[in-house]
């Protein structure tokens, strides 16, 4: 198939500049320190990998009680489908985009280019400041969760409170957080993906046992008894399995490979999804055949009642909450990236060195201050299986179910009479619905659970 060469749209005049030369890009410390491009393809499936397959997959039985067995699998699947095309799409106009000369590092960029929209470039930055703002707070407040597990193991009526295991979290994290590049974060990232199977055939093998135990729960998989209720809880459970697929980073992580970048994504996505095919659907058919309707937005809590004993061995589940713990750590370092890269363009002089003392001093001071606004709202509110649906309508939805297609028909501009344009028009009509339907159910529900408890609360809310 012939390409069309795409012409550059101009921006209004209110829009930023863009950064498409190497003029620009050497005065861009967000570009030379957080951003430099020096990975191979398998560094990009490190942090693909790393960005997708967390611990919020063991939030998926928890989202399979609202869809049940059927609607269970179809949406776990149509989600994985849609996200592998739309992120491999995004690859090509990303690499299209670099042959014409105007190599994009940033989504806003990106979409901002295509478009030639001066508010799409405002638009994709508050969307992806609430991602990774939502996924840090979540990934800090599931740790101290599991720091949480881990004590209560060993002390059941210790005087230690969650918020203080959240502020645990958040003194590592602001130690872990001065590491200066995305690109630094490979063997982290390689780590998070031994770490994210190791769990998984942990918390697979727990399910297995407790459900072949003496102190199986009852298995129900019944689903809510009101229509209204059952429709709101689908919507949920969707917009759960879409955060759980969500990325929002595409552009920022293949900003990371050494240039020319064409192939490398999408070698990046097959080793990532292949993982996400091992861990996905492992962990919810085993959690839900055991828990049913019962599953906690954390499964591990679920192996371990409160009342009564471990539904399986306590050393086992104990490991699997130290692999969570150590993951947590890469996840929240990986969603804070775009953060630190729009506080370093501001701060940073790319002229005096990224360790210099002009650097390094507001650099250690804006992201400290960072992870401490996402450990203060982690132990403020913690509902971590709401956050999820709430950031997978809101955010996810839009920049990874979307904006992908549309960037795609925009540049390549594929027949209205084509497959792959239309493919592109129902995924996005579609999605719209979905992140609609799913923003006001995921919202519902968290003023639902706001009633639950008090601020810094020692409870996680599901």
């Amino acid at each position: 198939m012939t390409i069309p060469t795409l012409q550059q749209p101009l921006l209004p005049p209110e829009a930023p500049p863009l950064p498409e030369n190497d003029s620009i890009r050497q005065g861009d410390a967000g570009a030379a320190f957080v951003l430099e491009s020096k990975g191979e393809w398998y560094h990009a499936g490190f942090h693909l990998t790393t960005a997708i397959v967390g611990p919020t997959i063991l939030t998926l039985p928890y989202a399979f009680r609202g869809l049940g067995w059927g609607l269970g699998f179809f949406s776990l699947t149509v989600m994985g489908v849609v996200t592998f095309y739309s992120y491999y799409l995004m690859s090509l106009v990303l690499e299209h985009c670099e042959k014409a000369g105007r190599r994009h590092i940033r989504f806003r960029e990106l979409a901002s280019d295509v478009l030639g929209s001066g508010w799409m470039y405002y638009f994709v930055i508050f969307i992806q400041t609430a991602i990774n703002t939502g996924i840090s707070i979540g990934a800090i407040l599931l740790a101290g969760e599991c720091l949480q597990i881990m004590y209560s193991s060993i002390s059941p009526d210790g005087p230690l409170h969650l918020w203080q295991f959240i502020a645990m979290v958040t003194v590592v994290m602001m130690v872990l957080s001065q590491l200066p590049t995305f690109h630094s974060l490979r063997h982290v990232n390689l780590a998070s993906l031994f770490l994210s199977l190791a769990y998984t055939f942990i918390v697979v093998g727990a399910c297995i046992h407790a459900g072949l135990s003496k102190d199986a729960p009852a298995r129900d998989y019944s689903l809510e008894s009101s229509k209204f209720s059952m429709v709101m809880s689908a919507f949920t459970s969707v917009s759960i399995i879409a955060a759980i697929f969500g990325n929002g980073i595409v552009p920022e992580i293949q900003a990371t490979l050494a240039p020319p970048v064409t192939g490398k994504m999408f070698k990046g996505l097959m080793m990532c999804y292949s993982v996400i095919f091992v861990t996905f659907y492992s962990a919810a058919v085993s959690g839900y055949y055991v828990f049913g309707n019962k599953a906690s937005s954390n499964i591990l809590k679920s192996l371990m009642p409160d009342e009564g004993p471990a539904l399986a061995p306590t050393w086992l589940l104990g490991l699997g909450v130290i692999f969570v713990l150590l993951q947590l750590f890469a996840i929240g370092l990986v969603y804070s990236q775009v953060a630190y890269e729009i506080m370093e363009t501001k701060s940073a002089d790319v002229n005096q060195g990224m360790f210099s003392k002009r650097n390094l001093i507001p650099r250690i001071i804006l992201r400290s201050l960072y992870m401490i606004f996402c450990g203060f709202f982690a132990a403020m509110l913690p509902f971590f299986g709401d956050i999820n649906g709430v950031v997978g309508a809101l955010g996810f939805i839009p920049l990874d179910f979307i904006l992908p297609m549309l960037l795609y028909n925009m540049t390549y501009k594929p027949s209205r009479s084509s497959f792959t344009y239309w493919i592109n028009i129902i995924i996005m009509v579609v999605f719209t619905g979905v992140g609609l339907l799913g923003s006001f159910s995921s919202i519902r529900k968290l003023i639902l659970d706001a009633s639950k408890f008090k601020l810094f609360s020692d409870d996680v809310v599901d």
